[in-house]
């Protein structure tokens, strides 16, 4: 299915009946990476899964790129075009950066909140990351002062820029870029859907402390810690993850 939201192409599934539950997928994802938890809330309620703009086959951003506040008043409008206030939202990584902005502003779209593998915090940099940040901003300051310096920061940025900026198209550069670089901390104790966080033990891209702080500063907050899991930990222990997630959403 698909649907135009702020003047971009969405794709989108859904299927089933009852209660409404959303499910928002992580950066360089699509609705696709649900798939095993789709086809498990289908038989439970009404799922819909969206592909964020920039991803699967949704539209791309406008060529100034988004920000996280942008993806969350795009998934506003979206909820609101499909009818879906007050749905539970189930989100994975970046999912759950545009789910914090989103439950923390317009409360009365979010029902239940779950969120897995949750980004939107800022990782402290070792020694040699804030040596490669020094190395890369001096000579980025150096080109400027070349006549051929738009054309050395480019290749800068491509040297220096992390495997998921590489792998970007030129047009959702910009985008990665402003996405990353917002710490959403101030947002946690806005949030009033008293959030499930599911966090994998051996995540090393939002590693456990983050979950640890977001349930001490999200009113109402729990954790789950699945051992012997990662990042994906909803897929790398499914079973689990989908007993967790029917006793938060549809046991009282």
């Amino acid at each position: 299915m698909e649907i135009t939201i702020k003047g971009v192409k969405c794709r989108y599934e859904q299927a089933g009946e009852g209660k409404n539950v959303l499910l928002l997928h992580g950066w360089g994802g699509e609705a696709a990476s649900w798939l095993p938890v789709y086809h498990h809330l289908r038989e439970k309620c009404r799922v819909t899964a969206l592909d964020f703009p920039g991803h699967g086959r949704s539209g791309l951003p406008p060529e100034e790129g988004w920000s996280v506040h942008d993806y969350a008043d795009f998934t506003a409008d979206f909820i609101r075009a499909l009818g879906l206030e007050g749905c539970d939202i189930v989100a994975h990584s970046f999912g759950c950066r545009v789910s914090i902005v989103l439950s923390a502003q317009q409360p009365e779209l979010v029902g239940k909140l779950l969120l897995t593998g949750a980004a939107g915090l800022r990782k402290k940099p070792g020694p040699a990351a804030r040596l490669r940040q020094g190395l890369y901003k001096g000579l980025k300051a150096c080109c400027r002062l070349l006549p051929n310096g738009q054309a050395l920061r480019k290749r800068l940025a491509d040297r220096f820029g992390s495997r998921d900026y590489r792998a970007l198209p030129e047009n959702m550069r910009r985008t990665f870029v402003k996405v990353v670089n917002e710490d959403l901390s101030a947002y946690l104790p806005r949030i009033k859907a008293q959030p499930l966080l599911v966090f994998g033990r051996q995540d090393t891209e939002t590693p456990l402390w983050m979950g640890q702080k977001m349930e001490r500063e999200i009113p109402g907050a729990g954790l789950v810690v699945l051992e012997n899991a990662g990042h994906f930990a909803y897929l790398d222990k499914l079973y689990d993850f989908l007993r967790i997630m029917d006793a938060y959403l549809f046991e009282t």
